[in-house]
């Protein structure tokens, strides 16, 4: 199944640098622990979501597409 992408470039670019910080400070701040592994579960889902271009989040809430 494809999927519009409804994430504008910047957009994307901002989501890829957050998850890395993200990832890097939950590990960091929290090592071993739930809280640090559930702020890295989120990191990764930003990047993934910057990747791809698509967030189903935003689709459900009825985000409109960028425009080209």
């Amino acid at each position: 199944m494809f999927y519009r992408k409804n994430l504008p470039g910047w957009e994307r670019a901002v989501r890829v640098i957050a998850g890395v910080v993200m990832i890097v400070w939950g590990l960091l701040a929290f090592p071993a622990a739930s809280p640090g592994y559930a702020i890295a579960a989120g990191g990764v889902t930003a990047i993934l979501t910057g990747l791809v271009g698509f967030c189903p989040m935003c689709a459900m809430v009825g985000r409109a597409p960028p425009s080209r």
